[in-house]
């Protein structure tokens, strides 16, 4: 994933927020997503904006198409639009709130990705630490909440579906351990 600066992550969402909002199926939630994008929107500076469209330009993220009229025209390109997807769910899964009550299972995640594939693999290690998985082995993380769904959305978005595995336990060997890691219990 490319390190964006906070006025680069809002354009890319901004942008995206655009197609969902070219989607939205009701006007409720086309002005849902209006408002939020506006309110970040207006917390970038020109300077800021001018140069992050410059960068993120270069990186081939997005094109400008010029208007008729002399005004211009922002667009995604294929892997602006995939880079814009990671921003969203990477957020989106940090945000997420652990269950008030523990459902009484354990998610695996298992992982044998390919050398060649080492940039995915490492994303994907971030986003367990950021989700409070335990590291198990060098690639196996373990966490008590229900949060498979972000992670094989984040599967997906990089097709290494054949690597990775997401197991739901009931028991766990040493789950007296992971219960006082997870749950601060005696």
């Amino acid at each position: 994933m490319y390190r964006f600066g906070s006025a680069q992550k809002k354009i890319l969402l901004a942008l995206m927020g655009g197609v969902a909002m070219g989607l939205s199926s009701s006007p409720r939630q086309y002005f849902r997503t209006f408002r939020k994008l506006r309110k970040d929107w207006g917390k970038i500076n020109r300077q800021n904006f001018n140069r992050s469209i410059r960068r993120l330009s270069q990186e081939k993220l997005i094109k400008e198409k010029t208007l008729p009229g002399g005004s211009f025209k922002l667009i995604l390109t294929k892997e602006g639009k995939r880079q814009a997807k990671l921003l969203s769910l990477v957020g989106n899964s940090i945000n997420l709130k652990k269950p008030k009550r523990w459902d009484k299972k354990w998610r695996i995640v298992l992982f044998d990705i390919p050398e060649k594939d080492r940039f995915f693999r490492n994303i994907l290690r971030e986003h367990l630490r950021a989700l409070k998985f335990l590291k198990l082995q060098h690639s196996v993380f373990v966490s008590p909440y229900p949060f498979e769904k972000p992670i094989l959305e984040l599967i997906a978005l990089y097709s290494a579906g054949p690597y990775v595995r997401v197991i739901t336990a009931t028991k766990i060997d040493n789950e007296t351990k992971l219960k006082r890691r997870f749950f601060k219990t005696t």
